[in-house]
């Protein structure tokens, strides 16, 4: 059994495989049996977005992403999509869909069940978008 250090308070699966847990300044996410931890960084609130290289970079098999949301107008937060993709282009996974308030976030990226090469990753929130590139060597 998975101890974890922090308190679930919501549960919910859109599917089969797509599902949430919602926490103490946590939001896991699983699109394939997998889980991806947004995990709130600081409690300061940004005053613009950012989308901060990951790291380690090269990376072997995991690498974390660090982005801030600053406050938006009206309330509730913003609607933030983080995807990676393939040297290609093409979608591989999504690590997060969800709405979030403003503050510094971190998440992290499994690819162990993806081969060695280039791969992007692209935060979109409104008309905000921020793409930067990684490296996956194995």
């Amino acid at each position: 059994m998975t101890s974890f250090p922090f308190e679930l308070w919501s549960i919910d699966f859109a599917n089969d495989t797509i599902g949430y847990a919602i926490g103490s300044s946590v939001v896991l996410k699983t699109t394939n049996g997998g889980v991806t931890f947004i995990n709130n960084y600081s409690n300061e609130i940004p005053e613009e977005f950012i989308l901060h290289q990951n790291y380690p970079n090269p990376f072997n098999p995991s690498t974390k992403f660090r982005f801030n949301i600053p406050p938006s107008e009206g309330a509730g937060g913003r609607i933030l999509k983080i995807i990676i993709y393939d040297i290609l282009g093409r979608e591989i996974t999504t690590l997060a869909n969800e709405q979030l308030s403003p503050g510094t976030y971190e998440i992290s990226w499994d690819a162990s069940n993806y081969p060695s090469g280039v791969y992007y990753y692209q935060l979109t929130a409104g008309d905000k978008s921020f793409t930067r590139k990684m490296i996956l060597m194995k």
